[in-house]
C-alpha cells in the first residue's frame, strides 16, 4: 500500500535537487515564495498558500494562474507564518508522511518554529521530516528506522526536558537504555554501521538528525 505523502516547499532556502524529492501521487504545497519556486521549475502546486508578501504583484498572478488552488491571507492580520499555515493544510489532508523542504535558513526563529512543528505531526501520527542541503530531521516519542540517506553523522537532541530510555542498534555508539537532558551532548555525531539504524525510546520526545558538514 503506497504512503500518502505531502511535500511542502516553503519559502527558505531551497535548491534545485528538492524536485527531486517528488513522488508520482505526492500532494504539493507551495508555501509563499515557495509556490513561485515550484512553478518556475514547472511543477504545479496543488495548492498555494501564504501573504505572499515575499513575491511581485505580477508574481504573485503567476502563481494564482498556475496553482490548483490558493489560499491568500493578510500579511499583518494573521497568526500563523506562511509555513505554518502550509503545515495546518498538510494536516488537514490526513497524509501518512509530511515532507518539508525550504524550511531552514538564516531565520533562525524561523528554522526552530518549523522545527517545533514536528511535534503536531507526531501528535496527529503522522511522519514527517524537514529536509535541507545538510541535514534530514525528525523526530520521535516512541522509536523510528533510520535509513541511510547519504548522510554522515546522526545526532540525538532532546525535545523535551528530558528522554529516557533510549536504546540504539546498528550504530557505532550504542546506548542502551540511556537518559539524555537538554544541553548535553552524548548523542551528538553518531555513526550508522548498517544501511537501517533503530532508535527507540521510553519517555520524552527525540530529534533525530541526519546530517553532513
Amino acid at each position: 500500500m503506497n504512503q500518502k505523502r505531502v511535500i511542502i516547499f516553503s519559502g527558505g532556502q531551497l535548491y534545485p535537487q528538492y524536485i527531486q524529492e517528488i513522488q508520482p501521487g505526492d500532494f504539493i504545497i507551495g508555501a509563499d515564495k515557495g509556490a513561485l519556486y515550484l512553478i518556475r521549475h514547472d511543477i504545479k502546486p496543488d495548492l498555494a498558500v501564504g501573504d505572499f508578501d515575499s513575491i511581485s504583484p505580477q508574481e504573485l498572478k503567476h502563481v494564482r494562474a498556475e496553482s490548483g488552488r490558493i489560499v491568500e491571507c493578510d500579511p499583518v492580520d494573521k497568526n500563523l507564518t506562511d509555513t505554518e499555515l502550509a503545515f495546518e493544510m498538510a494536516i488537514r489532508e490526513q497524509p501518512d508522511f509530511i515532507m518539508l523542504v525550504g524550511g531552514t535558513g538564516t531565520r533562525m526563529d524561523h528554522t526552530l518554529a518549523n522545527v517545533q512543528m514536528l511535534n503536531r505531526a507526531l501528535q496527529h501520527h503522522i511522519e514527517c521530516a524537514i529536509m535541507d542541503q545538510n541535514n534530514y530531521i525528525t523526530l520521535t516519542g516512541s522509536k523510528i528506522e533510520v535509513r541511510d540517506r547519504g548522510y554522515k553523522y546522526v545526532s540525538l537532541l532532546p525535545m523535551t526536558p528530558e528522554v529516557t530510555g533510549i536504546t540504539l542498534e546498528g550504530f557505532q555508539y550504542p546506548l542502551e537504555n540511556a537518559t539524555l537532558k537538554i544541553g548535553e551532548s552524548l548523542g551528538i555525531s553518531n555513526v550508522l554501521l548498517e544501511s537501517v539504524g533503530l532508535v527507540s525510546i521510553t519517555s520524552g520526545l527525540l530529534l533525530v538528525i541526519q546530517s553532513n558538514d
